[in-house]
């Protein structure tokens, strides 16, 4: 948990170098959680390390991650945020290689991509504590006793790629931002009414289950900022709701991060103080692990106050066919994006800075010759990538 143990990790350009169109005045962005993580490979109840991904991304070979790698091709994103892409400190065995090996090759009928920037970066999932997390009577320092639920450091990571600059001197990571720091946190109690954690714990207890990110992009000489995150599900706990209550918080960081007068309270992993300047362009990316829509376990109003944020640009809601046949009865379920039936995933630009022209997830329908990428668990993910298409605008 210390700060100085941070370590930003920054590609240089990949050999293969697929020309930059710098040009280019309309830009897409999307996310993507890929479960490329240890126990989506392993047999239930192996919890497996990051060893697991770093062995299958040294071969061009798995048919899982090819699978992932042609959805990308398809879709084509000039900026995306890959949710639970397990942390490997080694870029040229984790992330270089995942380009290298599956993105720079053609994957069926899609052509390869190349991504010659990319941010990574330590997460809490995995991290053991001290502490009793759970409240079971032990201390494990792992599962439910980390600080974010993992079984080893950096399970569930993220990595963000982009054909665009990164400003790595201007990232802000807010890791290690306390959780009691944030006024008005909501609390986790006891059935007695007294805190779920000890006063040790709550003293150290991180904000984020993985980590909150700024990542200011160049796109074409303008700074774009990527907010990036994935709080934890709001489920796996028991009566006392702490995993609802910390995914409430999550999302809400991004309310306050975005709010002049609100965002005073906030620290960066670097000490720096505030949120958002109020002119500033951005776009929100990742597995929220909430509806706005009001469908799932989590406490919607922080994800309702997020989506409907006087900043956000919420006009082009992405949707799919293939989600509205997956749950026909629901008149919600062209919006869902991911196939246990909720929208969890989020592409919001902000109002600031851009024009917004398309949308969408990627779910083809079961007659599509495409539906194969999506057709099972095992296919891709259980989630589906979502898009937005944004226009530069002249301001």
């Amino acid at each position: 948990m210390n700060k100085t143990s941070i370590t930003l990790y920054l590609s240089a350009l990949i050999s293969l170098g697929a020309s930059l169109n710098m040009s280019a005045s309309e830009v897409t962005f999307a996310t993507f959680n890929v479960s490329m993580e240890a126990q989506n490979y392993l047999p239930r109840g192996e919890n497996g390390s990051a060893a697991v991904l770093e062995q299958l991304l040294q071969t061009d070979e798995q048919p899982q991650i090819r699978n992932i790698a042609q959805i990308i091709q398809l879709v084509r994103p000039d900026v995306l945020l890959l949710n639970e892409f397990d942390y490997i400190a080694d870029s040229d065995k984790g992330i270089k290689a995942f380009i290298t090996n599956y993105l720079n090759k053609d994957q069926g009928d899609a052509k390869a991509i190349n991504y010659p920037y990319f941010y990574y970066n330590t997460v809490n999932t995995g991290q053991p504590s001290p502490y009793d997390l759970d409240n079971d009577g032990k201390a494990t320092g792992t599962g439910a006793d980390a600080w974010g639920f993992g079984f080893y450091p950096g399970q569930y990571g993220m990595v963000l790629l982009s054909k665009f600059p990164i400003d790595v001197n201007n990232v802000r990571t807010f890791q290690h931002f306390k959780w009691r720091d944030m006024p008005n946190f909501m609390p986790t109690k006891k059935a007695d009414g007294s805190p779920w954690y000890s006063k040790e714990a709550w003293h150290e207890f991180p904000l984020s289950s993985k980590s909150h990110w700024d990542i200011p992009l160049n796109i074409n000489g303008k700074t774009v900022h990527v907010l990036a995150s994935h709080p934890t599900p709001p489920v796996f706990d028991g009566k006392e709701n702490r995993n609802g209550i910390r995914n409430h918080d999550e999302v809400r960081f991004w309310v306050d991060y975005l709010t002049a007068g609100e965002n005073n309270y906030i620290y960066d992993d670097n000490g720096n103080k505030g949120g958002l300047a109020n002119t500033a362009s951005f776009v929100l990316l990742g597995d929220q692990n909430s509806s706005a829509d009001g469908e799932g376990d989590a406490l919607n109003s922080g994800i309702s106050a997020l989506y409907n944020h006087a900043r956000v640009n919420n006009q082009l809601p992405p949707q799919s066919k293939g989600g509205a046949e997956h749950t026909p009865n629901n008149a919600k379920a062209a919006f869902h994006t991911a196939d246990w039936r909720m929208r969890a995933d989020y592409v919001l630009p902000s109002k600031a800075g851009f024009v917004l022209k398309q949308s969408g997830v990627f779910w083809p329908e079961k007659a599509d010759a495409l539906y194969p990428l999506v057709g099972s668990r095992g296919a891709s993910s259980d989630h589906r990538l979502v898009w937005v298409k944004l226009e530069l605008s002249a301001e």
